[in-house]
């Protein structure tokens, strides 16, 4: 029988237990409560933050290139739209399938299809895998009828680069392509910017003004659905496009270069001799730039690399060369103005029976029987060797490199403009000290007096000095870009001689040698004052001349190509009104005056004909502003 104190000890065991569970309930309830309004209330903006991150996605784009225009504002690089086919790895479900579905559609090659699968090893799984970067129209509209079937692939509308003019502007402009990884570490602006598919300057222009040109990126975001599918775009945040460059270049002037240079190595220059402003400016042969946009072929770039004419090596700007004979209007200007010797002094230049012998060596002219007797004037129409090895030994080679210098040789033109530019090297007693720890001998300083030897110029190096020559003796500073405000303008019209007779005399010598019989380039002349000119020629050995050679006395057919001399030829036009100077170098075309002056005759008619156009646009351009 149970009494009645067992029935209370129950009956509170009970009511303890209830009150636990009750307790126990309250404290979970609040619990669950407090944390609903902790993580509703007080943690909101984070967890709507992550709720979007897994609702909505971000992609950044490549920011829109700016681009170049020549003088008249014509387009010489910009864009156009390209169709490109994207995917991040990690958004799509089945990689292997998505892939094969895309090769099918696009009926990919076996090569094709491996290089992508090894594309897609190289980058995190997170980022972007550029299946195909210039998609026709075709292909473009199969991907986007099969999207239903491709979770995570993106049909992109991008925009790429364009070289109307083609191999016209290599030299100058470069070309872009797929950033590296040495781009992205050496510029903080490419690392910033940085989206896969990004193309870049590699060479020239493109690579000197990148921070310029890039732009900005603009910014898509979607809403997704849980496989990472676009369901609609919420937002577009448009970049900045790259600046817009103009340069100083006349296009159809370019062109003709490009012509005048078919099927042979060197260079033209053509420099306005009061602005500086380059007019054109090539190097050939060349290549077309479009090429190397979405990445060359290999059978492409072995066309290129392995032509012997090196069509890769811009010889206006990296090209080092002896001068020859057109170094001549230098040593006479250096010699006049250093009192050596006045423009009536004469020589008697025997030819090949008579060479000058010094200390065991032999110093020929290069006409074998010789000029006769010559002054500075006749000397420099007909380029008498003899002649300049008298004034040069008398000269020496210190005083020469001084004039070299201050008329622009041994030293970048564009400073540090261009990367692959070159100093070229006016050589004198210090250098060689220095430089090869011997002393400088007297024939260094004669065979220098004629362009041979140490002394190396750069084709553009030669233009300018012909300009300055031109302009009556004044400095000027070369630029390719329009308005470029860096040079030192204090310095415009600084003379760079100390009597403007001297000057003088060598222009009239240069338009003797152009314009009278007996100049060595007398054949190419024009005898309409309009489109006159005046010249000089230069002949540069690339091998020492044996006896034997001298005997055998080849032509330039029958020579080896790579043992033929470069022929050159700088020239200043109108000569009445001087206003352009030019610079042509033909490697390894023999003679000066048989090769390179006939295409300053062609050439001048076109510059002359271009200036009235040029001189109206500036004229417009002025009333307008």
């Amino acid at each position: 029988m149970i009494n009645q104190s067992d029935n209370v000890v129950k009956l509170n065991s009970i009511n303890r237990r209830m009150f636990i569970l009750a307790t126990a309930k309250v404290i979970i309830l609040g619990g669950i409560v407090s944390r609903l309004f902790f993580l509703q209330i007080k943690e909101n903006k984070k967890y709507l933050t992550l709720s979007d991150k897994n609702r909505i996605r971000e992609w950044k784009l490549p920011p829109v290139r700016g681009d170049f225009h020549d003088f008249f504002g014509n387009v010489i690089a910009g864009n156009f739209e390209a169709y490109q086919l994207h995917l991040i790895p990690e958004q799509v479900e089945n990689f292997r399938y998505t892939i094969n579905r895309i090769k099918n559609i696009l009926d990919l090659t076996d090569k094709q299809f491996e290089k992508i699968l090894k594309k897609q090893k190289e980058i995190k799984p997170w980022e972007t895998l550029i299946v195909a970067d210039n998609l026709n129209w075709e292909n473009f509209s199969k991907i986007n009828n099969n999207l239903y079937d491709l979770n995570g692939v993106k049909p992109i509308i991008s925009i790429s680069r364009s070289y109307p003019f083609k191999e016209n502007y290599t030299h100058i402009l470069g070309y872009v392509s797929q950033a590296n990884e040495n781009d992205i570490l050496s510029n903080e602006t490419i690392k910033e910017k940085f989206v896969q598919g990004l193309k870049v300057g590699k060479i020239g222009l493109e690579k000197s003004f990148e921070n310029d040109l890039i732009g900005s990126n603009s910014i898509e975001r979607y809403e997704v659905n849980a496989y990472g599918r676009r369901i609609s775009q919420l937002a577009y945040q448009q970049g900045d496009r790259g600046k817009t460059i103009k340069l100083t270049v006349d296009t159809e002037i370019q062109k003709l270069v490009n012509e005048l240079l078919n099927d042979k190595a060197g260079s033209i220059c053509v420099m306005d001799i009061f602005t500086g402003h380059i007019i054109a400016m090539h190097s050939a042969p060349t290549f077309d730039p479009n090429k190397f946009v979405f990445g060359i072929s290999q059978d492409d770039w072995q066309l290129i690399r392995n032509n012997p004419m090196k069509p890769l090596v811009n010889k206006t700007l990296s090209g080092n060369y002896s001068p020859g004979s057109t170094i001549k209007p230098i040593v006479a200007l250096s010699a006049l103005e250093n009192d050596i010797v006045s423009t009536s002094f004469a020589v008697n230049c025997k030819g090949h029976k008579h060479p000058l012998e010094l200390y065991g060596q032999t110093y020929h002219c290069w006409k074998k029987e010789g000029h006769g007797s010559v002054s500075m004037r006749e000397a420099m129409k007909q380029s008498c060797d003899t002649y300049f090895y008298e004034i040069s030994r008398r000269l020496g080679v210190d005083k020469l490199s001084v004039t070299a210098k201050k008329f622009g040789l041994g030293k970048k033109v564009f400073g540090e403009l261009f990367y692959n530019e070159k100093n070229g090297l006016i050589p004198n007693t210090q250098w060689k000290k220095n430089a090869l720890g011997t002393n400088w001998l007297l024939g260094e300083t004669i065979i220098t007096g004629i362009g041979q030897g140490f002394i190396q110029t750069t084709p553009i190096q030669l233009c300018l000095m012909t300009a300055q020559i031109a302009n009556g003796g004044h400095k000027i500073y070369p630029q390719i870009v329009l308005n470029d405000n860096k040079q030192v303008k204090e310095d415009k019209f600084i003379s760079l001689i100390k009597n403007s007779k001297h000057i003088k005399f060598v222009q009239e010598a240069m338009f003797s040698s152009t314009n009278e019989i007996r100049g060595t380039s007398y054949r190419s002349r024009i005898d309409d004052p309009k489109y006159q000119f005046a010249g000089k020629t230069g002949t540069a050995q690339v091998k020492r001349i044996t006896e034997i050679d001298r005997e055998l006395d080849l032509k330039t057919s029958e020579i080896a190509y790579e043992e033929r001399d470069h022929a050159l030829y700088v020239a200043f036009g109108p000569y009445k009104n001087p206003r352009y100077a030019i610079s042509i170098l033909i490697e390894h075309g023999g003679s000066g005056g048989s090769v390179a002056a006939p295409l300053a005759k062609v050439l001048f008619k076109k510059i002359i004909d271009r200036h009235e156009i040029r001189k109206n646009y500036e004229t417009k351009k002025y009333l307008d502003i």
